[in-house]
This record gives C-alpha cells, structure tokens and sequence, in this order.
C-alpha cells in the first residue's frame, strides 16, 4: 500500500518541513537539481522549533505546512538519511530523527498519497528542549509565507 505511489510514478517522494524546503539552507546542497517536482502540502503531526536552529516534527493531529519534494534518483534518500541522523539498523531511540511513510495533502485538504518524512520522537524533542509552532510553519527566517 505505501509503495504504490513511489513504484506508479517512479519517484521518490519525501515531505519536508524545515531546512530541505526551497528557499532554506540545505535546499541546495540537498535537492536542488535533484528534485522534479515541488508541491506545497501539509502533513499531520506536530512541529517544533528546536533551539539548535532546525525544526522537528512528532506524530499528531495538527497540520504541518512543508513541500511534498519527488526525485527522480532514489540515491537521495540515503543523503538525506545521513543529514538526519538515520540509521535504519538502531532503535528508534539511538536515531535524531526516524524515517517512516505518512500521507501527506495539498493545501485544500486533498491527499497526495504517501511519501518519506523524518520524524522526532517526543522524547528526543523535550531532550532538546523544543518549542511547539501552534502555526505549523517552520523557518529559518521567522516569516509565515505559506
């Protein structure tokens, strides 16, 4: 069921929230060039502004504004997995951050089907002493331009 967009359309789908959105400072190094497509989305979760200078998000029930980004080389999800912190093989717990598949919606409430997001745990995130954003935008620059 979660791979089936990934294998009809050929590419690899990964909801971001923080400094892999256009515009911010892994952008470029990360997915510009790289990326086919990029569609302002939404996800449900909660979004955390964390004092280290990046955002985190947990499972929840709150929208959370980002890009849903499609590559069209899967080499990217194991560059990505490293800016993170992702280590398939450790628990959950040993991780930053954990990859896992969560349907991701356009701004009017339609899904776009699944993609890859980089979750925190809420543990991880007290630990590092996150704000919640009750908006659900994250940005390095403090601005709302959703």
């Amino acid at each position: 069921m979660t791979d089936l967009n990934e294998k009809s359309s050929g590419l690899l789908r990964v909801f971001v929230y923080g400094t892999l959105k256009p515009g911010e400072v892994n952008y470029k190094r990360y997915c510009d060039r790289k990326v086919v497509n990029a569609t302002k989305a939404f996800a449900l979760g909660k979004l955390f502004d964390l004092p280290q200078g990046y955002p985190a998000m947990t499972l929840g029930d709150s929208r959370v504004y980002g890009y849903l980004l499609e590559f069209s080389v899967a080499e990217v999800l194991a560059e990505l997995d490293e800016l993170e912190d992702y280590y398939p093989a450790k628990p959950a717990s040993e991780n930053l951050y954990n990859r896992q598949k969560i349907e991701v919606y356009d701004l009017q409430g339609r899904s776009l089907g699944w993609a890859w997001v980089y979750l925190m745990t809420p543990e991880m995130v007290d630990k590092l002493g996150g704000i919640l954003q009750a908006n659900g935008w994250w940005s390095s620059i403090n601005n709302y331009e959703l």
